[in-house]
């Protein structure tokens, strides 16, 4: 990765606005700033809105139906990603093609679409604006900001213009942490060579996705917040949390994900058809020596609880489970992706029946075979990790120049 002319280029077309620091009620998203202006930005324009259901204004009504109700804006058209614009679908599924009942615009699916397919799909649609505003979560595997590449490559195919409008990073934006991608790892759950953990807002990523990934710049704005610090978690914000996919119901979900979501990729569950998804885990024949043996380590901010329970859905559908649930004691010391990998260590060391799954998901998650490799030849939470920090000090150095707030 380096800073580029074309990262300089890209840079200039774009209406990003640094935070004011200050309090929660002071904060204004992207969406609230460009309200603000009268949709200036998008005047004149036959605009179309990548969405789903946290799309939202602070009295908590969508986007769409505010901007579908103001003559002041031409929109024309809805894109949806996974789980659908209004939300209906579980993950690895989508709403399709249909037309919203609420406004009678039309819907248009996204989901697995890329390249010249999903360009055709924007200009079929009539637009010639494009904006995304959704909520994301800060881990490199959670789909929708890939949905946002995938769309700034296509509206840049399609000869469109591209505006992001930002939203809070709710783990906050304090630091990138985790393995790197490696390239010929790359999957939807991944397109590019950044963090597990990526510390950044969608506005701070489109801007690197623009100046470091595409191969073509697309004409890119981006409207930034105002009054937020990147040390803020959620709850400071003072916004509404809409659960941005099924499971992911609280924000205490979305502290945890970047680490325990790496349990996809093995067999145990991670906590799909419970009410606590990513905090807790298990499996048939795990007790409570894995919460103890996690709890030996000592890991900061964290604390495991033995724990049984009996998902109504995905693995182990029906059948109780032993494992622990992850009780997070400081927000600002613990580490996810570190607490991720002690728990892979642990869980692999105390149960037998402990196995990677088949299509070895766990490398795409990771972004490399590293991890998989490593804890199978025996290394521990700090030899895996410490195998990375040459690659994700690069990638903070690239990050660092793509940052709006502080």
């Amino acid at each position: 990765m380096h800073l580029s002319r074309r990262t300089l280029l890209a840079s200039a077309t774009m209406t990003a606005v640094p935070a004011t620091p200050g309090h929660p009620e002071h904060l204004r998203t992207g969406f609230e700033r460009l309200a603000a202006t009268g949709y200036a930005l998008l005047s004149g324009r036959r605009v179309g809105v990548v969405t789903n259901p946290t799309g939202i204004t602070r009295d908590a009504r969508h986007i769409v139906d505010v901007m579908h109700a103001d003559p002041r804006v031409r929109l024309t058209a809805v894109f949806g990603p996974e789980h659908g614009f209004r939300g209906t679908a579980q993950a690895g599924g989508s709403e399709g093609r249909y037309d919203d009942p609420a406004t009678g615009l039309p819907v248009y699916d996204t989901y697995l679409k890329s390249g010249r397919p999903l360009a055709d799909v924007f200009t079929a649609s009539g637009v010639d604006t494009v904006v995304f505003d959704i909520q994301d979560v800060g881990a490199r595997f959670y789909t929708y900001i890939w949905t946002l590449y995938d769309c700034m490559e296509a509206a840049q195919l399609a000869g469109l213009r591209f505006v992001v409008l930002d939203r809070p990073n709710p783990v906050t934006g304090r630091e990138a942490q985790g393995p790197v991608l490696h390239r010929e790892f790359a999957t939807f759950v991944g397109r590019q060579p950044i963090a597990q953990a990526h510390g950044m807002t969608v506005a701070e990523l489109a801007r690197l996705f623009n100046g470091e990934f595409l191969a073509t710049p697309v004409a890119l704005e981006t409207v930034g917040m105002s009054g937020w610090r990147r040390g803020w978690f959620h709850d400071a914000s003072g916004l509404p949390w809409v659960p941005p996919s099924p499971n992911m119901p609280t924000p205490d979900t979305a502290l945890v994900y970047s680490g325990t979501c790496m349990f996809e990729g093995t067999n145990l569950s991670e906590g799909r058809g419970t009410t606590r998804p990513f905090e807790l885990l298990g499996a048939e024949g795990v007790d409570g020596r894995w919460a103890a043996a996690a709890g030996e380590l000592g890991l900061p901010g964290v604390r495991f609880r033995e724990a049984y329970f009996t998902p109504t859905f995905s693995k182990f559908q029906g059948r109780t489970v032993g494992g622990v649930q992850i009780h997070v004691t400081d927000r600002a010391a613990y580490d996810p992706v570190r607490t991720g990998i002690a728990l892979l260590v642990t869980a692999r060391q105390v149960w037998s029946g402990f196995a990677w799954r088949s299509d070895d998901w766990i490398d795409k998650l990771t972004g490399s075979a590293r991890v998989r490799t490593m804890i199978d030849a025996g290394a521990g939470p700090d030899e895996v990790t410490g195998a990375w920090q040459e690659e994700l000090a690069a990638f903070r150095r690239v990050r660092k120049e793509y940052l709006l707030y502080k």
